[in-house]
């Protein structure tokens, strides 16, 4: 069976950052990603890169920044004053160092994950893009199975 819209395709890969050989993220193969085909669960490309494989199968395909998590949006880098990190009075600089990641409400109460990127006397440089945004990415793996959905396949889409 070909993947298609309607099936359930397992795989494993590698995700790596084109021209890195840094893996981003792994799926190995003894414990395989199942998803539903055709419901963009997964990026768009990535589904039309897999679509027509099937059992056995390998893969190996690029996906542009543009069509994967975009480019580097500047307006999503940010600074704040630095008693937003305040608790009780307090600034936890341990927590308030470069690298470390928070989840934060705008303005509209929409979650988003920041990065802090530089630390300042009166201000913290929050970076708001998706941690992979600007990055082309390569997949390569295999697909280890295909099937035809079954109705339990569909409750994933109303989560």
């Amino acid at each position: 069976m070909k993947i298609d819209k309607d099936t359930v395709a397992a795989i494993y890969y590698a995700l790596k950052a084109a021209g890195s050989d840094k893996v981003i993220e792994e799926i190995l193969a003894d414990k395989p990603h199942e998803f539903l085909f055709g419901y963009d669960l997964m990026l768009p490309d990535f589904e039309k890169s897999l679509k027509g494989l099937q059992a056995g199968d390998p893969f190996d395909f690029q996906i542009p920044a543009d069509a994967a998590y975009g480019p580097i949006d500047p307006y999503a880098i940010f600074d704040l004053p630095i008693d937003t990190f305040e608790e009780d009075g307090e600034i936890d600089y341990e927590m308030v160092k470069v690298g470390n990641s928070f989840p934060m409400n705008d303005d509209e109460g929409n979650r988003h994950i920041g990065k802090i990127i530089k630390v300042m006397k009166a201000s913290v440089t929050m970076d708001f893009n998706h941690p992979l945004a600007g990055k082309d990415l390569n997949f390569s793996g295999r697909v280890v199975s295909v099937r035809k959905a079954k109705p339990k396949d569909y409750e994933q889409l109303n989560e």
